[in-house]
């Protein structure tokens, strides 16, 4: 019996404990869900030719290094397309379905054709005249009926020279791009004449700094000493041939006077910022110049 009578004093009392404890210890509030709205993810797409393209031209270090959190940047600019391969080959119908993804904000499209569109291209070249401002206004106007912000920007120079001067051998595509913009009321990045400017300060030695590939000693010595622009494949060694399924086989990776490397892209890449965030005011949040 007397078992039984400690054992129920035990039990009381670790019942009078508990309760105790239930009274004085805080209440753990349930968890509860927050909600609230998701930030605007707005959206750059790059469109062009190899100058622009990721490897030789300056889309990658635009994308990586002069967009903003959280803008994402796609280059879809690709080598050895014209304004008019770009579409035939249904590169741009991936450009308009990338615009119309649904959970972005703003959507700007920096776009711009010439190098490749000039005459002697098989498959490329197109009209100075009626097919290259016709493609060039074509896209304007798809671009906006996809509900996005078109941005034209001027062909990149090339970096040869002629008598000191930089040559002017796409002037004639740079200034059907400047009318077409002014016709639109589309903003235009004049990187014609910007890049232009920065080689001729450059002058023809340091400029060879911006190629995808450094120069020749024949190349760099005539461009030193006599200010010449050697032809570029001056001097370059006779490479073994290259199995013709190698992908990588297929693209430029030699010196000349169009494609960038690292440093030409950097440079060049902050030269669109500077003049998007001024000619576009509303994509100025989405880039650091």
């Amino acid at each position: 019996m007397k078992r039984i009578f400690f054992a129920s004093l035990a039990m009381a009392a670790a019942n009078v404990a508990s309760f105790a404890s239930a009274q004085t210890a805080p209440s753990t509030p349930a968890p509860q869900t927050q909600s609230g709205t998701v930030e605007n993810i707005n959206k750059i797409i790059l469109v062009g030719d190899s100058t622009t393209a990721t490897g030789n031209g300056w889309g990658s270090m635009f994308c990586a290094h002069h967009t903003t959190h959280p803008t994402a940047c796609l280059n879809l600019a690709r080598n050895g397309r014209s304004s008019g391969s770009f579409r035939a080959e249904g590169l741009w119908d991936v450009a308009l379905r990338e615009m119309q993804v649904e959970g972005y904000g703003d959507v700007f499209v920096l776009i711009g054709f010439g190098h490749n569109d000039q005459r002697g291209k098989p498959g490329r070249s197109t009209d100075l005249e009626t097919e290259f401002p016709a493609n060039m206004r074509r896209y304007v106007a798809e671009i906006r009926a996809a509900g996005a912000t078109p941005v034209l920007f001027t062909p990149l120079t090339r970096r040869s020279f002629d008598d000191g001067e930089v040559t002017r051998d796409l002037d004639a595509w740079a200034n059907v791009i400047r009318q077409i913009a002014k016709d639109t009321g589309t903003p235009l990045i004049d990187l014609n004449e910007r890049s232009r400017d920065i080689v001729q300060a450059l002058g023809p030695s340091v400029q060879n700094m911006l190629a995808e590939r450094p120069a020749s000693p024949e190349v760099s010595a005539a461009a030193a000493i006599d200010g010449e622009t050697l032809p570029s494949e001056t001097g370059r060694p006779d490479l073994p041939a290259s199995p013709p399924d190698l992908r990588i086989a297929k693209m430029n990776s030699r010196f000349d006077y169009t494609h960038l490397g690292e440093f030409g892209a950097k440079l060049f890449a902050s030269v669109v910022a500077a003049e998007a965030v001024k000619v576009e005011p509303e994509i100025r949040r989405l880039i650091r110049p």
